[in-house]
């Protein structure tokens, strides 16, 4: 098995570094996402600002927001979308010897108008002037208020945590990095409004593009063999500690860019904190283990989940709890397809558990029927934000997000059966197929057989 997921790694690292010698995608889906950008702002410009140099000794990584609009993984980048002119400029400065270190190619660097598709291009230090040579007192500056994302970063869950320990802190006090953009605009440009553009970015994001779709399924494809691989390696006596390590080898060498979020290994004790990851355990004869890790690929994340026993062998316990997972699962992807919600889905999960006679208002069957199996949106970031999800507006097309089965049958006894899963014009694709789901299929592995 580790040789044929070692194999699969190599094939996805050959495939993701031919394509990061220029962008991700074509420049017309780049150009695509603009044009929508600027239909939602006709009356002004966007910034949107790239990540800065690292301030370690550590590879540069850029934000998702100016991959999904530019592609562009230069440090300092600065991209202007103009609503009113109807078209962008692109701003960075970078020698061909410090791109060439970073593995940023040089034709980018030479020829940014041609590779990019953006209409110009100027250099770092030359927005400033443009920027205010570019205003009129109408014009309103859009600017995304929200935290920008790192690989492994979700915006709000970012902004949540920094509001926490900083900005209301009595002894610190700072201003995230965006909203310090913005106050340094309102002090620089009185007479102009400036206005968050975030909403609109992330209700771009919310419905993925056919290429989007291509590089998420990658990255579920390689979360799978990382996935099986730590399945065959687990039985009781291993360090959660090593299996963590064997996940992140598989990623990587496969190709991935990093992980879509730290990858959670609970047992025993632990499964109740959902997302443990001290890997702190020797593993017992009897533990019973969540594995949720993902990998991410070209900025794009995935999310899955298995569960499994230590010993290869499912206890009565474990069987039932289970069991139950895999028939509100499959409740679940039964019905996912265009036109229906979220809340339908989740209500005929409560009709059938009602059916075999439980009493659905008893708070342990609540993760069971929530959401149809919903748990949050994937795509740049694992917790893909979105404006104003309604979970009973019908589903569309090109939406993807985790299935995630959770219940918990006592303290050392959860399961998470979770699945990256998009829909389609007529129904939904699992794009994390692959993983020995059922409890036959599980123990047949884990044996060898």
């Amino acid at each position: 098995m580790f040789k044929s997921a070692l194999f699969l790694s190599v094939l996805l690292l050959l495939s993701v570094n031919e394509l990061q010698a220029q962008l991700r995608f074509e420049k017309e889906e780049y150009a695509a996402r603009r044009q929508k950008l600027m239909d939602r702002i006709p009356d002004g410009i966007a910034i949107i600002r790239g990540a800065s140099e690292p301030l370690g000794d550590v590879a540069f990584t850029q934000y998702n927001n100016m991959m999904y609009f530019a592609g562009v993984e230069i440090p300092d980048a600065i991209l202007i979308v103009d609503g009113e002119r109807r078209e962008s400029t692109l701003f960075f400065t970078i020698t061909e010897e410090h791109a060439d270190g970073e593995n940023i190619s040089l034709d980018l660097v030479r020829d940014p108008v041609k590779i990019t598709g953006i209409e110009r291009y100027l250099s770092y230090e030359d927005f400033s002037q443009t920027l205010t040579n570019r205003l009129t007192a109408s014009t309103v500056i859009y600017t995304p208020f929200s935290p920008e994302e790192y690989i492994g970063e979700n915006s709000m869950e970012k902004f949540n945590k920094y509001k926490r320990t900083v900005t209301d802190n009595e002894w610190d006090g700072r201003l995230t990095r965006e909203m310090q953009f913005v106050a340094v605009l309102n002090q620089r440009f009185p007479q102009n409004k400036v206005e968050n553009c975030t909403p609109f970015i992330w209700e771009l994001r919310k419905i993925k593009s056919k290429a989007e779709i291509d590089v998420i399924r990658q990255a579920a494809q390689l979360s799978v063999a990382a996935h099986k691989a730590v399945m065959k390696a687990t039985r009781p006596g291993v360090a959660e500690l090593k299996l963590a390590a064997l996940f992140q080898q598989v990623t990587m060498s496969g190709g991935a860019k990093g992980l879509a979020f730290g990858t959670i290994i609970m047992s025993d004790k632990n499964h109740a904190y959902g997302h443990y990851m001290q890997y702190d355990r020797i593993l017992g004869e009897q533990d019973f283990i969540i594995l949720d890790g993902g990998a991410n690929i070209s900025n794009y994340a995935s999310d899955v989940s298995t569960t499994f026993p230590a010993n290869g062998k499912f206890s009565e316990t474990q069987r039932e709890i289970y069991e139950m997972g895999m028939f509100v699962r499959q409740i679940c992807q039964s019905m996912y397809r265009p036109g229906v919600s979220l809340t339908e889905i989740g209500n005929a999960v409560k009709a059938e558990l009602e059916k075999m006679g439980l009493d659905t208002s008893d708070p342990k069957y609540r993760l069971w029927i929530r959401d149809g199996g919903y748990n949050h949106s994937i795509g740049m970031a694992v917790h893909d934000r979105m404006l104003n999800f309604d979970r009973g507006e019908p589903l569309q097309a090109g939406f993807v997000f985790a299935c995630d089965i959770m219940g918990k049958a006592d303290d050392v006894t959860g399961i998470r059966i979770e699945d990256t899963v998009v829909i389609t014009e007529d129904g939904f694709e699992i794009l994390s197929s692959g993983l020995p789901r059922t409890i036959d299929e599980i123990e047949a592995f884990m044996k060898g057989n």
